[in-house]
């Protein structure tokens, strides 16, 4: 045996070596405390009064602190780009732990900076010039369980170049590498991308790493190889069409205030990366989190706005946020789309198409008739795939709501590493692209499928190796071609491709039931009692305000009732009124749920006031039921 496979790993680990030119490194940075963790705080005003170096360990739990460096950028070089590296900490596999920051060039955001995206582009136009880096820095928390003090290093830090050959070479190597490992040993295409790649890095001399023939050798080792990929046929039917995309929990193993922060460096990152891959494709729900963004960094949300109209970004997915679906009565899920269209139409001047829950624990069967009538052609979700004993049959079928009413349904069938479940957190392998189509139950009817890839749960999102690996990817053997595509587009295309079957489509009559997390009916129980008890008096407070503008004139009261339901719809996500969220969470939920109540309270009374004129010794009885209700005694 020649063990070729494990000696081209070991290979590739040297050529990731030369992919950076460390041109100037940054030793030490300036420091300050941000002692009041304050909702999107700006650089201007801070005053540094410690230093922190390179190597040294920074520490806390729900910790904030401010680092900054002024940087010459070197003069630009041929065949290079400029490049930042910054290793400052650990951040967990789905940014459910620990650090994250956001950098600040020139005191404006730039784009998010963590374990998972550490490198940062800068543009041709920085060469030669200073600019002042700005990093806000935050601890993290434990991820759930036990408080517990994080920990973290600052392990390195430079301005560089990038080698653009090198890098070519590596994440084609690395694509193709990923590749065979899914691929059988009996396909030709395994032995013919193991041959290419050993033929490409046997042309490299290594006598002296690093010395120019040496860097010369590896860019004539990535023409070999890129001439070898093309020479191997495809030879798979099969499409994948692939949006970025972050999920994003409002609140869940962190708090509200942590979230509007966690937003902020995502969608930095998502516009910065779209700078270098114009075909970058993001699709981000929730218009909660929009409107965190307007109010709070007004120049991210002007930059999302455009990429919108520009058809890079898609605001969509629906309802105000990823609501539970099983709590919430009919009518609040009513007012989640109600409010969810209105500010997609009234921002962005389009509604959303479909409904995109993918971590939802099960969906009511009143969904499919409150879908279609709030303009939704199309659900799609990836949660029930967590199923605890029983696989849904399908993965692509009619949804037949308790009305009738039927909506296309589609699941994301993205393979999680190491489990049996499905993933609308994709991070680009070839494990996924192959096993989207390998899990797949309908076959028969489609054969292009959707895959959702970036960082999420506590957001983070696609970082460059993925826009990388899927442009390598797509012309990889033995594998779906993968081309970026917006979830509209995709969705669209699978109602033209069911319409025109002629093979049978399944039907699913009744509720989705989700085998799992059902303390979702029981945990937390304060929290679902005082969204029942709001719900109905919100039903009051509102036929109470029409009937005083009817018959009294007064003016209806639409941004006080908006802001009493709004408060209501964002304790209706989905780790919140289920009760699967640190204490914290429900600890904010105390406070919202009490200024609801207080607020909903008052504007009843004060209807009633205004549509009560008698005398103090009268008595007025007020039914609000649809039924005649028969006087009690007084």
């Amino acid at each position: 045996m020649f063990f070729t496979k494990e000696k081209l790993w070991r290979r590739l680990d040297e050529v990731a070596l030369y992919r950076y030119d460390k041109k100037c490194p940054i030793t030490i940075f300036q420091s300050a405390e941000d002692k009041d963790g304050a909702i999107s705080a700006r650089p201007e005003n801070v005053v540094y009064d410690d230093e922190l170096k390179v190597g040294a360990n920074w520490a806390g739990r729900d910790r904030y602190l401010w680092l900054k460096a002024t940087v010459k950028f070197p003069a630009l070089k041929e065949n290079t780009r400029l490049i930042g590296y910054f290793d400052f900490g650990n951040t967990g596999d789905g940014h459910n732990s620990g650090f994250e920051s956001l950098l600040f060039v020139d005191g404006k955001p730039f784009q998010g900076v963590d374990q998972n995206h550490r490198e940062v582009l800068f543009p041709d136009s920085f060469a030669g010039t200073t600019a002042e880096l700005t990093f806000r820095l935050w601890s993290g928390l434990e991820g759930g369980g036990i408080p517990t003090i994080q920990t973290h290093q600052l392990k390195e830090a430079f301005i560089g170049y990038l080698q653009l050959s090198i890098d070519d070479l590596y994440f084609t190597s690395k694509a193709a590498l990923k590749t065979v490992d899914e691929l059988e040993e009996n396909n030709p295409s395994h032995a013919k991308l193991l041959q290419a790649i050993n033929r490409a890095f046997l042309a490299i001399d290594w006598s002296i790493p690093g010395s120019p023939t040496n860097i010369a050798s590896m860019e004539t080792a990535n023409q070999l190889l890129q001439t070898g990929v093309k020479e191997i046929p495809k030879n798979f039917p099969v499409k994948v069409a692939a949006v970025g995309h972050t999920h994003i929990d409002v609140a869940w193993l962190w708090r509200l205030k942590h979230t509007r922060e966690k937003a902020a460096r995502s969608f930095s990152t998502v516009l910065h990366l779209m700078e270098d891959y114009p075909e970058y494709l993001f699709l981000q729900s929730q218009p909660q989190l929009y409107a965190y963004i307007k109010e709070d960094y007004p120049e991210i949300y002007e930059k999302i706005k455009a990429k919108i109209k520009d058809g890079a970004w898609e605001a969509d997915g629906g309802m105000w946020l990823e609501a539970d679906c099983n709590i919430p009565s009919g009518e609040s899920l009513v007012r989640q789309m109600l409010y969810g269209q209105k500010f997609l139409r009234e921002e962005f001047g389009k509604p959303s198409s479909f409904l995109w829950l993918p971590d939802v624990f099960g969906y009511s069967w009143a969904l499919p008739q409150i879908l279609r009538k709030s303009g939704i052609k199309t659900f799609m979700t990836t949660k029930i795939s967590w199923n605890q004993y029983n696989r849904m049959p399908h993965d692509t079928f009619q949804w037949r709501g308790i009305d009738g009413t039927e909506i296309l349904t589609h699941f994301i069938t993205a393979p999680e590493k190491n489990s049996h479940i499905s993933t609308y957190n994709g991070k680009m392998t070839a494990r996924e692209l192959a096993g989207l189509w390998t899990k797949y139950q309908d076959k028969e009817i489609n054969q292009e499928l959707l895959l959702a890839y970036g960082y999420g749960d506590g957001g983070g999102g696609v970082n460059r190796e993925m826009l990388e690996m899927r442009r390598r990817y797509d012309t990889m053997p033995g594998i779906p071609e993968v081309k970026p595509k917006s979830a509209t587009d995709y969705f669209n295309d699978l109602h033209e491709t069911i319409e025109n079957t002629d093979q049978y489509v399944h039907t699913w009559n009744g509720e989705l039931y989700f085998e799992y997390h059902r303390g979702t009916y029981t945990s937390q129980a304060f929290t679902k009692k005082m969204n029942r008890k709001i719900e109905l008096g919100l039903r009051d407070s509102e036929w109470l305000s029409v009937l005083a503008n009817l018959q009294q004139g007064t003016t209806y009261p639409t941004k006080k009732l908006a802001d009493i339901w709004q408060i209501l719809l964002r304790n209706q996500f989905h780790d919140i009124i289920p009760g699967s969220s640190i204490k914290e969470v429900y600890d904010d939920a105390l406070i919202e749920y009490t200024e609801a109540m207080t607020e909903n309270t008052a504007l009843i009374a004060e209807q009633l006031t205004n549509l009560t004129t008698a005398a103090d010794e009268t008595i007025t009885l007020w039914n609000s039921s649809t039924w005649s209700r028969a006087p009690g005694r007084c």
